[in-house]
């Protein structure tokens, strides 16, 4: 994408080569250079103007985003090394001790039986025990998810490997299945492109879902990723893997390959980033998928074509709607997977880099993506976890993923991550009908969830290059903490009203300047800008119970303005449908807006489609405005047409000042605005409402 802006009108547009093949690609500031070893120069131009045009336009060529079910939007937590199945039930126990939301729990390989994919190790994870400790946990509404790689262990008595034998469903080299090490040991790779594929891996994961009831699953080392290189046999006269030493030493006997132009071409790619062969520790490149194509050529579509087909598996079980992690992508892999950045480190560059690489998937088509929060690998220090969680609690996929060879990183490990955690994933379950609306808005325009702030402010130069903070829709700004031993952060805020979503009273009213906030350990920095209705719920310890508690909606004006309006929206649907639409009878969509007129508020809905949030019972409690000047006429308050007397039903009305942030050279005098609050409403949000207040002059 590129974004430019001439005499300040901005310009966006975008350009794709869709191509399969490896590639280098040169940036030099004022050009663009693809240096390609194969397949077509396939160009697509996307003409924008605006940035989300461009992604509108680019996801209605490559696919829209994969709807998500409303759990995948809660917290997640996994780890390599739980090593039984008493671990992972204590770990569940500890975050309800701890009051720490969580919804999913993962397995890494453990739960498997000598890391070969859709079996259960009897010992760890005996099935009995597994489904009861299911059954305990579905009943609370949390969700399971297990590891797959696509590697099938080599072995004569393992009836998936024989099941794909007998299929002839493994990628080729020289007739043979190719052979490849992976944590089992000797491996054969699927090749999803043959159909025959498609339905083994599907007829697979149904066996193993009968086995156990999985709520999805996560598909990684799918670039694909080999141990070894070349071309490789099993060896005589001794184990591979031995049992001892990490898992990821080649012990095959293995001879490089180079004989062809596919495995040595004449022009070097840079590999790996590393100048490495263009083979190295993955498929050979001249081994044959289905109907003769090439590794060559299909590298770059394994993961994408793993997606495809095990999303064909997972709604094919019982027809609810599929959640997959994917750690390789390709254009187009949004349809039908969520993504993660792979194996970041526990460092502060990477807590840095989490953001770049989370908003660029956002602009890729793959809006539901996030880091491993407190990283992956070395250890994390308690202050970096502190601050880590309070980025990942707003990453659009929040999940705590650590390494076997690590200490334990839950985020009650240490008290002090503990509060942090409380404090941004509480707010986080706060925000799950606008996290799960932007999920409906992915889907049905390409929309990212998380957006570089050039997304929203377009004109606004100073924000192009900015990578430390990031919108969250279109106006919910994070400004988070990403260097050691910092109590306060330096942000920058384009122009017009922001509101703090932790205290509502702090205001800052921005030229497009950079402002210094208090920032300490426990403290993350989350604004809300001008003009938004922000539709949020009580939050709570797993997203079921959070999704049914009452709603709030925070209507903001310019601080202080005479005139203005707002806007927002909300989506609410039976989340375990596969489609994510309107017109079946089990969603509503709800327009809000706001208005300020010669002192006069009004605020109202239109709701299509009513009847499926009106069957839920779903109700507004209370209305938030902020940024009125003036003062509350108690008496000019009027709900769908009648005049309500203040404390008359439950109904109470507040009024508090607003502090303003004002940059310390600025010298203006300290500005006045109101927070108006209407408690005790009982609105029904499948119900279109309207309601109006009067502000009384100030004196």
């Amino acid at each position: 994408m590129d974004l430019r802006n001439v005499g300040g009108q901005p310009f966006a547009h975008a350009v794709l080569l869709l191509n399969s093949n490896g590639m280098d690609v040169f940036y030099r500031g004022n050009s663009l250079t693809y240096k390609i070893i194969g397949g077509v120069f396939d160009f697509y131009f996307f003409s924008g103007p605006t940035p989300l045009g461009v992604v509108d336009q680019y996801t209605s060529f490559i696919g829209r985003p994969a709807p998500m079910p409303y759990w995948s939007l809660g917290f997640h937590q996994c780890r390599w090394g739980y090593h039984n199945l008493s671990v992972v039930e204590d770990v569940v126990e500890n975050y309800r001790k701890a009051q720490i939301p969580l919804d999913v729990i993962w397995n890494d390989d453990d739960h498997m039986d000598g890391h070969k994919d859709f079996t259960l190790n009897p010992v760890n994870y005996p099935r009995p025990k597994l489904l009861a400790f299911l059954d305990k946990i579905h009943s609370r509404g949390m969700k399971y998810i297990v590891i797959i790689d696509p590697g099938i262990g080599v072995n004569s008595s393992y009836g998936v490997y024989q099941r794909g034998i007998a299929n002839d469903v493994f990628i080729k080299y020289d007739g043979e299945p190719y052979l490849a090490q992976v944590w089992p040991g000797a491996v054969n790779f699927p090749d999803f492109l043959n159909p025959n594929t498609v339905a083994w891996w599907g007829d697979e994961v149904r066996r193993f879902h009968e086995l156990v009831p999985v709520d999805g699953l996560w598909i990684d080392m799918n670039e694909a990723s080999n141990f070894c290189s070349g071309k490789c046999t099993i060896p005589k006269g001794k184990q591979c893997p031995s049992g001892t030493g990490p898992g990821w030493i080649c012990c095959l006997d293995c001879k490089n390959i180079t004989k062809t132009r596919w495995d040595d071409p004449p022009y070097k790619i840079n590999a790996s980033g590393l100048q490495v062969p263009i083979g190295f520790k993955t498929i050979a490149t001249s081994a044959v998928h289905y109907n003769g194509v090439l590794e060559y050529d299909a590298h770059s579509l394994y993961g994408f074509s793993q997606a495809i087909a095990t999303h064909k598996a997972l709604q094919g079980l019982e027809g609810k709607r599929p959640f997959i992690l994917s750690r390789s992508t390709y254009v187009g892999s949004g349809k039908y997977a969520a993504h993660w950045t792979g194996d970041n480190k526990g460092t502060w560059e990477d807590l840095k880099y989490s953001i770049t690489t989370v908003l660029n998937f956002g602009m890729f088509g793959v809006p539901m993506v996030g880091a491993d929060i407190c990283g992956f690998y070395p250890a994390p220090t308690e202050e970096l976890c502190n601050r880590w969680i309070e980025v990942g609690a707003f990453y659009p996929f929040s999940r705590d993923h650590a390494n076997y060879y690590s200490p334990r990183q839950e985020l009650y490990q240490w008290k002090t991550v503990t509060k942090s955690a409380q404090n941004a994933l509480g707010m986080r379950y706060k925000l799950l009908p606008y996290l799960y609306t932007l999920n409906y808005l992915a889907h049905t325009s390409g929309a990212p969830i998380a957006r570089p702030l050039f997304f929203s402010f377009p004109a606004y130069k100073e924000c192009y290059g900015l990578s430390t903070q990031f919108l969250l829709g279109s106006s919910l700004m994070v400004s988070p903490v990403l260097e050691k031993g910092k109590t306060s952060v330096k942000a920058l805020f384009p122009p017009g009203s922001w509101y703090s979503l932790f205290d509502m009273t702090q205001t800052i009213v921005s030229k497009g300047q950079y402002f210094t906030l208090d920032a300490p350990l426990h403290v993350v920095n989350v604004h809300l800008y001008q003009n938004t209705i922000l539709p949020m719920q009580q939050g709570g310890m797993i997203s079921k119970e959070a999704r049914m508690t009452p709603f709030t909606l925070i209507v903001t004006f310019p601080a202080g303005a005479s005139e203005a309006q707002a806007k927002g929206n909300l989506y609410l649907d039976n989340d375990e449908l596969p489609e994510m639409k309107l017109g079946n009878g089990y969603s509503t969509h709800v327009d809000l807006y706001a208005t300020l007129k010669q002192g006069l508020v009004k605020i109202w809905s239109e709701v299509q489609e009513g009847k499926f949030a009106l069957d839920k019972g779903w109700k507004i409690e209370k209305i938030t405005v902020l940024g009125l000047s003036g003062s509350v006429d108690t008496s000019g308050l009027e709900i769908n047409g009648s005049p309500v007397a203040n404390g008359a039903s439950n109904i109470e009305l507040t009024s508090v000042e607003q502090m303003h942030l004002q940059d310390v050279e600025d010298g203006v005098g300290k500005k006045k605005s109101l927070i108006v609050s209407l408690s005790g409403l009982n609105l029904y949000v499948g119900q279109k409402f309207d309601m109006s207040m009067k502000m009384g002059v100030q004196g």
